[in-house]
């Protein structure tokens, strides 16, 4: 979905087909089929968005050949649907029935990761619609905290650096520029966008800046006018902002909300929770020992990393970080320039709901995310912009 910013610029809006976890190129084209067309269709679209994840074997068979590259454009342009940003945080495993700390391997210290996402640039070149010339990739932020030192960073930054590099010669060879986003996410090295400000002026490349997940904004207390600010002053560019809420519990020590709370406990998935004290942020890396006993104080809100569909909020007495969501999207669009040009869904948990909160089928998964794009349209249209056919 497209939309003209009151400064004339295109804005661009996706979702996230993470949550239709394919590692094949077989499983890709299936998506586009079964998943995105029909939320085309829902929404009464001629075109509609995708943020498309790659894993590492479909990235690799569309590198190697050309032809599938080329009948992958062809499929997607067929089915009405468009490709201006992917996601390369997961690099594989993303469907398994149990990922956990999984999704940060491999990190920016591995040369896999480099690679890949080397691939992943070249592809979305290809992919890019003929009237479209910059494109976003959004990837893990360095690595997991833990083990992580300096000669870790040094490792990882150079690898950034490399990485920058290709993309200035990507840009030379094919006209179209891509640029990457760090994904800061609670209990990695960069957890925060605070803690990104150093890492990326120490890299001091346009084609590096950050993928502000606004669930991950949320889970971390981030106020987002500081956030947005801190990282204006720095001159780090948004390359992306994925538009994700988190839970909130305001009240965890009632029993009650400990067990509204576990409900969204679940196997596949960390759910990094969160609360605010005196002495700073304390957090636990998963929900399970968050609601199971002491691990964190519970005389002040938690929030936890689980991302809960947009237009469909929890039960009280839990809610939803929605309201984070709105301000930082007034903060990115709402002004006389955007502060960046690619906005994506991704709520990637659907199935990891609790059980009588998750669709039962491919018709309601369709009708659930085209429910969230419409809420997201109904945002940016609501600041101004103006959407395009």
């Amino acid at each position: 979905m497209r939309f003209r910013h009151p400064d004339g610029s295109t804005v661009h809006l996706a979702y996230c087909t993470n949550v239709h976890p394919a590692e094949t190129l077989d499983g890709v084209l299936a998506q586009l089929r079964d998943h995105c067309e029909p939320v085309r269709r829902r929404l009464g679209r001629d075109r509609l968005g995708i943020g498309l994840w790659l894993a590492r074997d479909a990235a690799h068979a569309l590198i190697t050949d050309p032809g599938s590259l080329r009948a992958l454009r062809a499929e997607i342009d067929r089915r009405g649907l468009e490709v201006v940003t992917l996601n390369g945080f997961p690099y594989e495993g993303f469907g398994a029935a149990e990922v956990k700390y999984r999704v940060y391997q491999p990190d920016w210290t591995r040369p896999e990761r480099l690679a890949h996402t080397s691939d992943l640039a070249r592809l979305l070149a290809a992919l890019l619609p003929d009237d479209v010339t910059e494109g976003s990739v959004s990837t893990l932020p360095l690595a997991w905290r833990t083990p992580f030192d300096s000669r870790a960073e040094d490792t990882a930054l150079a690898a950034l650096t490399n990485l920058a590099e290709r993309l200035d010669a990507l840009e030379e060879l094919t006209g179209k520029s891509i640029r990457i986003g760090l994904e800061p996410e609670p209990g990695c090295t960069v957890e925060t966008t605070a803690d990104a400000i150093a890492p990326l002026t120490a890299l001091s490349s346009p084609r590096v800046g950050i993928c502000l997940d606004t669930c991950h904004l949320a889970t971390s207390f981030e106020d987002p006018p500081t956030a947005l600010g801190a990282l204006g002053t720095a001159g780090i560019p948004v390359v992306k902002a994925q538009l994700s809420a988190a839970l909130h519990a305001e009240h965890p020590h009632l029993p009650e909300v400990r067990d509204a709370l576990a409900a969204f406990a679940e196997p596949r998935f960390l759910h990094q929770t969160r609360t605010r004290t005196a002495a700073g942020l304390r957090g636990t890396d998963d929900l399970p020992e968050a609601v199971s006993g002491r691990a964190l104080p519970d005389g002040a809100p938690w929030r936890s990393h689980f991302h809960v569909p947009l237009h469909a909020p929890p039960e009280p007495p839990l809610t939803s970080t929605l309201p984070v969501l709105r301000a930082t999207l007034a903060l990115l669009l709402g002004g006389p320039r955007p502060r960046t040009h690619h906005l994506e869904v991704e709520t990637y948990t659907w199935q990891a709901l609790p059980a009588d909160r998750r669709p039962r089928n491919r018709a309601r998964l369709a009708d659930g995310i085209a429910a969230e794009l419409t809420l997201a349209r109904d945002l940016l249209t609501d600041l101004g912009l103006k959407e395009l056919p």
